[in-house]
């Protein structure tokens, strides 16, 4: 008889998961060698932590603390004794026990806000969303024409890729999910010609006007060809208008939100002026500017003011251009699972993150050697010392300006594969979290934004995760080529997609050339990569109506066919798949072929301007339909 007993993991004193069960169910065990490194790399939490560290609680809830007072954010005062009252603020705030320690307390709602009515939209890689009015990559203006058009259509939602910042200096970070930062944005994504003071004759005179052509001429997506555009351009907008705070067309209000944002933007300006003088990796710099807190960075604010206001003003202009181009429709960003270990938040939260440690996944079903994505993760007891405000600025920065949040691997908020420096992704262990705190001041960000909360629970997801996701109205991601029960049983909370980034188009699995772009660019298994197609390819001709000698037209309509059956909240539907592109934006695992580069195979002016027969017009009417309808699941 099968033994039934619940598998329960051995975690050790620093949070080190010593066992756990790999994606075939098997029971497997940390090595030795893993072990200590990381334990090391971890440290020793202090003893006094669980009692001077944040307190995450929710209205009626004992605090356990016995008599306590409490300062609001809001400076109102409050003695508490046994549980929060029903009516408690919610909130950042300040408590002192009776023995007079002070820490902070978060008040939760513990539970995300959700939309009444089920919606649909497009995912969009707005840097591939190209139109001839930009400057060679998709902007904050396209992302407003395909918001107007979105809308035009009868649909609800944009699901963009994630547009923090990467370093000021050549060669640009291509990858969306290596930010420098998650609390700032990329001015890559501006809209030049939107900026107050933009003025077309200064294309001529800073003698741009034949490189700028060329940007918009490229097959590729090129970074490093448009930065230098934008940047000259922008900074000479900025001189025109005097040296100081009140740029042209700002009056008050980029002082005001200069202040607002505080410590937290000065760092990030002064990092980006530093990184355009010695490089993105602050690792790299002259050991006297590595000390975000010394006296060389103290001096080198005052001596380049300037600079950092133009690095300040650009994140201004980005959080005013992102609110004008998401409008009233709900714009879902995405929040990536770290950042770039030489980036800004590295060096500002220098000691919270790991040293010498990556983060990845473990061999699965999606990659047999397992995955290693370059960040470096936050130490779990560092993270509380900081009362979490790593955490809290990332989640309310990325929330800021739209509607919805998308988690990248939410079961990182459980716990993470950590990679010692110099092994293959199969030595690594996992690392626990708090997942209870973290996943309640997700729900409280997402209150205070009125956010829909979306957690990407896709590879080896432990039982706890879904269901600690449900308890919160986390919508769960549901991806038709992992399923196999049809969309019209899919549950209604969740975001439901064909595919995503990571994975093949409906026309590059269908005509066969996602395989040849897979095994040309990678050293991965051709027979598993054809029998993983063929498995797919299985599952599309699931539909009555598809037949496999059908063109791949016929094979996006069947499939967002079916994905209209489901009675999801969301419903998000692949630009590429729309404009029958047949490659996807990223191959995992890959470094020569151009992942996160490749444009739309058509403008922006074109798509939003398109006939009614076109594919992206047809797969939008037929969801469109299904959801005026109520969707299968929904009578």
């Amino acid at each position: 008889m099968p033994d039934a007993t619940p598998f329960e993991p051995r975690v050790d004193d620093r949070g080190l998961q010593l066992t756990w069960l790999d994606a075939d169910d098997e029971r497997q065990e940390a090595p030795e060698a893993t072990v200590a490194g990381l334990r090391e790399v971890i440290g020793t939490p202090p003893d006094d932590l669980a009692a001077r560290g944040p307190l995450v609680s929710r209205p009626g809830r004992d605090l356990g603390l016995g008599a306590v007072r409490v300062v609001c954010e809001d400076g109102s005062r409050h003695e508490v004794d046994g549980p929060l009252p029903a009516d408690f603020p919610l909130g950042y705030h300040r408590l002192t026990t009776a023995e007079g320690v002070e820490r902070r307390l978060v008040v939760s709602p513990g539970r995300c806000w959700t939309p009444e009515q089920p919606t649909w939209g497009w995912a969009v890689q707005l840097y591939a969303a190209r139109s001839r009015a930009g400057w060679g990559i998709g902007d904050l203006g396209d992302l407003a024409a395909l918001r107007r058009w979105t809308q035009r259509l009868g649909g609800g939602l944009l699901v963009v890729n994630p547009l923090h910042a990467v370093g000021p200096s050549l060669p640009q970070e291509a990858s969306p999910y290596l930010p420098a930062t998650r609390r700032f944005r990329n001015p890559l994504y501006l809209r030049v010609e939107d900026v107050p003071g933009w003025d077309d004759a200064l294309l001529a005179e800073l003698d741009l006007v034949e490189d700028l052509a060329a940007a918009r001429a490229t097959d590729l997506v090129d970074r490093d060809r448009v930065w230098p555009l934008k940047a000259r351009a922008l900074r000479a907008v900025l001189d025109r208008s005097g040296p100081g705070e009140r740029p042209e067309g700002a009056g008050d209000d980029f002082a005001a939100w200069r202040r607002a944002e505080g410590e937290g933007l000065e760092r990030f300006a002064l990092w980006s002026v530093v990184a355009g003088d010695h490089g993105a990796d602050w690792h790299a710099w002259p050991e006297a500017l590595r000390d975000p807190d010394g006296p060389a960075v103290a001096d080198l604010a005052r001596e380049r003011a300037d600079d950092v206001t133009f690095h300040a003003w650009l994140q201004w202009l980005l959080d005013a251009q992102l609110r004008a181009a998401s409008g009233d429709l709900t714009v879902v960003q995405d929040l990536p699972i770290g950042v770039s270990g030489g980036g800004s938040g590295a060096w500002s939260w220098q000691g919270v993150l790991a040293d010498g440690v990556t983060v990845g996944a473990p061999p699965d079903a999606l990659n047999s050697s397992g995955q290693d994505w370059g960040s470096p993760p936050l130490v779990p007891w560092r993270l509380q010392e900081a009362d979490y405000e790593p955490f809290v600025e990332a989640v309310r920065a990325t929330l800021a300006g739209a509607d919805g949040l998308r988690v990248d691997h939410v079961m990182g908020l459980f716990r993470l594969w950590w990679i010692p420096e110099g092994a293959e992704p199969t030595q690594g262990a996992y690392v626990r979290y708090p997942s209870d705190d973290l996943l309640d001041i997700v729900a409280l960000e997402s209150h205070r934004a009125r956010a829909v909360v979306v957690g990407e629970d896709l590879g080896t997801v432990e039982p706890v995760v879904r269901e600690a996701l449900a308890e919160r109205d986390v919508l769960t991601y549901r991806v038709l080529w992992f399923e196999d029960e049809e969309p019209a049983t899919w549950p209604t909370s969740a975001l439901a997609t064909v595919t995503t980034h990571d994975l093949p188009t409906v026309a590059g699995l269908w005509t066969g050339s996602d395989v040849e772009d897979q095994l040309t660019s990678s050293d991965m298994d051709p027979a598993a990569v054809r029998a993983g197609r063929e498995e797919l390819r299985e599952r599309l001709l699931r539909h009555d109506a598809l037949a496999p000698d059908d063109g791949p037209d016929r094979a996006v309509a069947a499939a967002y066919e079916r994905l209209a059956q489901a009675p999801c909240l969301m419903l998000s539907l692949s630009l590429e798949d729309a404009l029958g592109e047949e490659r996807r934006p990223n191959v995992p695992g890959t470094t020569e072929r151009p992942n996160w580069c490749l444009p739309l195979p058509l403008a922006v002016e074109d798509l939003v301007a398109g006939p009614a027969d076109h594919l992206a017009q047809r797969v939008a009417g037929r969801v469109a339909e299904r959801a005026a309808d109520g969707g299968a699941g929904r009578g």
